[in-house]
C-alpha cells in the first residue's frame, strides 16, 4: 500500500519512494506471480495467467460466498446477493460470512502452490490486496484478524504459514489509524497433527479436523465479544474454517467471518 503522507519539507512520501522502486525493479525485475515471466510491475500477473484465473464476483450466497449460476438464456445472473445457497439454508455453517477472491482450479493452482510450497512469500502483499477488495465488508466489520494455524511439525518443515503471511499483510493494509483491527497470529492453535485432506471426502475432512483447533489461552481475552476475521489460503469443503470458527465462538468470539484467497467449487 503506497504511503500518502508528507515529509517535513512538504514532499509526498510516495514521490520519494518512486526512485527507490525503480532501482528495485532494475535489481529484481518484476515477474509474473504465476509463470515467472517479466511483467510491468511487482505483484502482477501476465495476460495469460490473468485470463486463466476465474475471479469470483456477486451475486453470491450472503453466507458462504458461493457464486450463483449464470443463466445464459436470460442473459442475467440468477438470484441476488441477499439470498443464501441451499447448503447454507439446510445446514448453516458456524461462521457468519465467507468470501474468496478466485476459484481454485487449474488456472489458479500454480499461484497457490507457488505461494504455499515454492517460497513465493513476496506474493503475500499483492494477494492480500486482492483479498481486501473481495472482502471489504468483512474487513470493515472485523476487530480481530487471525490465520488458520499449522501444526508445529508442519510449520517447522515448511518454515512459514502462508495463511499467517496473508493475515499480516491484510492487517497492515486495512488497520485504521485508531488501531481498530488487531492482528493475533497465534490466536488459534492446532492441537494435533491432522493427515493431509487433499484426497478426503467432505465427511472425512469434517472428522479429520474435529477437535483439532483451540483458542490459545494466552490470547483468549483478545477475542471476548469481538468479531474475528479468519484468514486462509484455500477453502475446499469448509471443514477446516468451520472447525476453527467453532473453537473461536466457544471461546467467546461475537462472530466469525472467513476470508480466503481461493475456494474449490463444484461444476
Amino acid at each position: 500500500m503506497a504511503e500518502t503522507g508528507t515529509r517535513g519539507d512538504g514532499r509526498p512520501v510516495a514521490s520519494l519512494l518512486r526512485p527507490l522502486a525503480r532501482v528495485l525493479d532494475l535489481v529484481l525485475p518484476p515477474r509474473c506471480l504465476g509463470c515467472g515471466i517479466l511483467v510491468e510491475a511487482q505483484g502482477a500477473l501476465c495476460p495469460a495467467c490473468w485470463s486463466g484465473v476465474t475471479f469470483l464476483a456477486e451475486p453470491l450466497c450472503r453466507c458462504c460466498g458461493l457464486p450463483f449460476a449464470y443463466d445464459e438464456t436470460a442473459g442475467s445472473r440468477v438470484a441476488g446477493a441477499e439470498l443464501e445457497c441451499g447448503a447454507c439454508l439446510a445446514e448453516p455453517p458456524p461462521f457468519a460470512r465467507a468470501r474468496a477472491v478466485m476459484r481454485y482450479d487449474d488456472g489458479s493452482r500454480p499461484l497457490l502452490l507457488g505461494f504455499k510450497h515454492g517460497d513465493r512469500t513476496e506474493a503475500a502483499a499483492p494477494y492480500a490486496d486482492w483479498m481486501a477488495r473481495s472482502g471489504r465488508e468483512l474487513l470493515a466489520a472485523a476487530e480481530v484478524v487471525a490465520p488458520v494455524p499449522l501444526h508445529w511439525r508442519r510449520l517447522f518443515s515448511r518454515r512459514y504459514n502462508q495463511a499467517a503471511l496473508l493475515a499480516r499483510a491484510l492487517a497492515r493494509s486495512a488497520t485504521p489509524p485508531d488501531g481498530g483491527l488487531t492482528e493475533v497470529p497465534d490466536l488459534l492453535l492446532r492441537r494435533r497433527a491432522t493427515p493431509s485432506q487433499g484426497r478426503l471426502t467432505r465427511s472425512e475432512r469434517q472428522r479429520n479436523v474435529a477437535g483439532a483447533f483451540a483458542v490459545n489461552p494466552r490470547r483468549a481475552a483478545l477475542l471476548q465479544g469481538r468479531r474475528l476475521l479468519l484468514v486462509d489460503d484455500v477453502m475446499t469443503t469448509g471443514a477446516t474454517v468451520a472447525a476453527c470458527s467453532r473453537a473461536a465462538l466457544k471461546a467467546g468470539a461475537a462472530a466469525v467471518d472467513v476470508l480466503v484467497l481461493a475456494r474449490a467449487l463444484r461444476d
